[in-house]
């Protein structure tokens, strides 16, 4: 029986590391998932996601930061993109951002350029700003830096928060 369980236990704890592996995976995954979908304009909250996996203090700081900043800017280029082709769909019933919105955003943009893409992370206009950007043919390199910027920004003052740094 010794033999037996002598036998049992190695391929236990390989298992128990793989398994933990893939629960760390899916926790970036979930929250990059989480960070994308919000920052397109689906409503969807990643900041409760990103509070909960930080106060769970099993998983790097900067990793989550990175993940979410990531995912978070690779949704608001979905928001870029729509932005490109929106003229065609713009009277559309469908379409998901009103045109008052949408004309307030342009407004904004031509008013304070591309620097109003550092604050493509606010929860009101955001979105519309980086749709405004896609419109207006803002060039793509210049588009993620600026809004990486700003919602890495928001996510590193989130964790401050968070761990009673402000």
């Amino acid at each position: 029986m010794k033999a037996e369980r002598a036998d049992f236990l190695p391929p236990f704890f390989i298992w128990l590391r793989y398994s933990s592996i893939m629960f760390d995976f899916t926790a970036y995954a979930g929250l990059f998932s989480a960070a994308f979908i919000a920052a397109t304009i689906f409503p969807m909250q990643s900041e409760a996601i990103l509070v909960g996996l930080i106060l769970a203090d099993r998983y790097s700081l900067i990793g989550l930061l990175l993940v979410a900043s990531v995912g978070n800017t690779a949704g608001a280029a979905v928001n870029w993109l729509l932005g490109r082709g929106v003229e065609r769909f713009r009277d559309s019933r469908w379409f998901p951002v009103s045109e008052d919105k949408l004309d307030k955003a342009q407004i904004w943009y031509r008013k304070y350029g591309k620097w109003s893409l550092l604050l493509s992370w606010l929860p009101i206009g955001g979105d519309a700003i980086t749709v405004a950007a896609g419109v207006l043919k803002e060039p793509l390199p210049t588009f993620l830096i600026l809004v990486f910027i700003g919602k890495a920004l928001r996510y590193v003052v989130l964790a401050a928060a968070t761990l009673s740094l402000i």
